[in-house]
């Protein structure tokens, strides 16, 4: 993956919410993003989607720019997985798959099909593929979410807190399966409040806080923080684990 923003800035009604940002990183496979709700952190993931327009700055993935005019054909390369798994209540798991396969990619034969089952048994859901979404449990569902994400052959999946509304429990199954995206070596990018889980899977670390970098770089900064603003983020995210170990 190579990622170059500069002079990125995003405005909601007037108000600022992501200010001059830049990026430049290369041969990267797994980027997190991290910081406090409200950071800017799903923003930035959603441009880099070219799900939004923004005001000022340019965004390159992978050595092609986003440009508004041609937005379509890049989305169409971009894999992307909501906080809550945006499934379409009426239809089961393998045809809201398949539905984004035929209308989007005019992609609906027997081989396609057969790519996308493959899939769902690679990750769990074989049994439950024939069921609407309200039968099955929130972690499968966004697992169902990451399949329809991969099932589009994407240049790189992005992933917005894929466990932010999750249980322990589901919250273990569902990074079980982003894990699975780095072991088939997958470019994705992750916004996630799974610290310990960034600091095992991610290659590099973005820290956001008020819509501004303060800190990036290796999963070293982790444990060596160089800013007090994320020193101070770990120290609250990490103090109660840390408490219990005593």
């Amino acid at each position: 993956m190579e990622l170059k923003i500069a002079a990125l800035s995003k405005y909601y009604s007037g108000k600022r919410v992501l200010e001059e940002i830049n990026v430049n990183v290369a041969d990267l496979q797994v980027l997190s993003l991290i910081g406090a709700s409200g950071s800017g952190k799903s923003t930035l993931l959603r441009l880099i989607a070219g799900l939004e327009p923004f005001e000022s700055g340019h965004i390159e993935v992978n050595g092609k720019k986003i440009i508004e005019s041609k937005m379509g054909d890049y989305r169409k390369k971009i894999g992307f997985v909501f906080q809550d798994h945006n499934l379409f209540s009426h239809l089961s798991i393998l045809d809201n798959i398949m539905l984004i396969l035929d209308k989007v990619h005019h992609k609906n034969d027997s081989a396609t099909k057969e790519g996308v089952i493959k899939l769902l048994t690679q990750f769990g859901l074989e049994e439950h593929m024939y069921k609407l979404p309200h039968q099955i449990s929130g972690g499968q569902s966004q697992r169902a979410s990451i399949v329809r994400a991969l099932a589009i052959e994407p240049d790189l999946i992005l992933l917005d807190e894929p466990t932010s509304s999750l249980d322990p429990v589901l919250t273990y199954e569902v990074l079980s399966a982003v894990k699975k995206l780095a072991d088939q070596r997958i470019d994705f990018i992750i916004v996630t409040h799974e610290i310990g889980f960034a600091k095992h899977i991610a290659d590099y670390i973005i820290f956001m806080e008020e819509g501004r970098i303060i800190e990036h770089g290796t999963k070293a900064i982790l444990d060596n923080p160089q800013t007090p603003e994320l020193k101070h983020f770990l120290d609250k995210v990490l103090s109660f684990s840390d408490e219990s170990k005593r």
